[in-house]
C-alpha cells in the first residue's frame, strides 16, 4: 500500500502536536509532578481493545518523545496492518513523568486515526463488492487541525485522498453556481491554469451542461440509482473515442447500506464524508507494568 508519508513530515504535524499538549498540560501536570519522582522510570503497553486497522503509531511515538526524548517506543504493527482485540501495538520505556503525561494526548490521537482507517476500509470492501475499479474518496469534511492525519487514515484503510486544499483542485460546487449564474458559465471561468476542473451537477440538463463545457469530472450529488446508471450512461457514450474521458464521482448520503449498489452503477469514484466527520475512535489502551 502506498501511504503518503509525506503527511507525517509536514511541519504543521508537530505545531499539532505542540498544540495539543499545550492544550492538555497547561502550566504542568500537577498530578504526575506531585505523585512520581523526577528520576522514576516506567514501562507501559498499549493494547487493542477491539479489532481493528493501524493508523497513526508513529504520531503516538512522537507525542511522548516531544515530552522526552528519552521515551522508547517499540512501534508492534505496520500502518494499515489489521489488529485483533487484545493485540500488543506498542510497548514503551523511559521517565514515567513524560509517558505519563502524554498518555491522554496520544491516545486522543491515535484512536481517532484508527476508527478512520477501520471504517475506511469497511468501505473500501464494501464499494468492491460492486465494482473492483471503482475509488473511494474522502473529503474536505475534517476536523479543523487534523485534516492531514485523518487524509493519511484514509489512505492507511485503502481510501484514496481527495483535494488536501482549496487550492490543489477547482471543485465547483452548488453555491459556486449560484452566484456563477449557470453550470457551463462557471465551468468556462475555471479552464486553463493546468487545473482539472470538476464540478457539482444535480440534474442530467446539468450533466450535459458540463460536458459540452469541457468539465474533467463531474460530481453526481445525491442522484437516485436510476439516475446515477443514466448520467453514467450519457458519460459514457460521451467519452466514446475521445483520448480524454470525462470522470465521474457520485456523493451525498452514501452509506455501507447504500455503497455496493451505488459502485454497481459504473461510477469511477464515489466520495464519503462520513470517513472523517463522524467517526467512532477505536478503543485502545495504554498500561503501565507495576514497578
Amino acid at each position: 500500500m502506498s501511504l503518503p508519508a509525506r503527511f507525517l513530515r509536514d511541519p504543521s504535524v508537530e505545531r499539532l502536536i505542540e498544540s495539543a499538549l499545550r492544550e492538555d498540560l497547561g502550566t504542568g501536570d500537577v498530578t504526575t509532578r506531585r505523585t512520581v519522582p523526577a528520576a522514576a522510570r516506567a514501562k507501559a503497553r498499549l493494547w487493542s481493545r477491539e479489532a481493528g486497522l493501524a493508523a497513526g503509531l508513529p504520531i503516538f511515538a512522537r507525542v511522548f518523545r516531544r515530552l522526552d526524548r528519552r521515551v522508547g517506543v517499540k512501534i508492534r504493527m505496520a500502518e494499515g496492518g489489521r489488529f485483533r482485540r487484545g493485540q500488543l501495538l506498542a510497548e514503551l520505556q523511559g521517565p514515567a513523568r513524560a509517558i505519563l503525561s502524554g498518555e491522554r494526548v496520544a491516545l486522543n490521537l491515535l484512536q481517532r486515526l484508527c476508527g478512520i482507517a477501520t471504517l475506511t476500509a469497511a468501505y473500501v470492501a464494501e464499494a468492491r463488492r460492486g465494482s473492483r475499479a471503482v475509488k473511494l474518496l474522502d473529503t474536505r469534511k475534517t476536523t479543523p487541525g487534523l485534516r492531514l492525519l485523518e487524509k493519511y487514515a484514509v489512505a492507511c484503510g485503502g481510501g484514496v485522498n481527495h483535494r488536501l486544499r482549496l487550492d490543489d483542485a477547482i471543485l465547483i460546487k452548488d453555491n459556486h453556481l449560484k452566484v456563477a449564474g449557470s453550470v457551463a458559465e462557471a465551468v468556462r471561468r475555471a479552464r486553463g491554469g493546468g487545473l482539472a476542473v470538476e464540478v457539482e451537477v444535480e440534474t442530467l440538463a446539468e450533466l450535459d451542461q458540463a460536458l459540452a463545457a469541457g468539465a474533467d469530472t463531474v460530481l453526481l450529488d445525491n442522484f437516485p440509482l436510476e439516475r446515477l446508471r443514466a448520467a453514467q450512461a450519457r458519460v459514457g457514450a460521451f467519452n466514446r473515442g475521445r483520448k480524454r474521458k470525462v470522470f465521474t464521482e457520485a456523493s451525498g448520503g452514501v452509506t455501507l447500506a447504500t455503497l455496493r449498489a451505488v459502485a454497481a452503477t459504473g461510477v469511477d469514484s464515489i466520495s464519503v464524508g462520513a470517513l472523517t466527520h463522524s467517526v467512532r475512535a477505536l478503543d485502545l489502551s495504554l498500561e503501565f507494568l507495576p514497578q
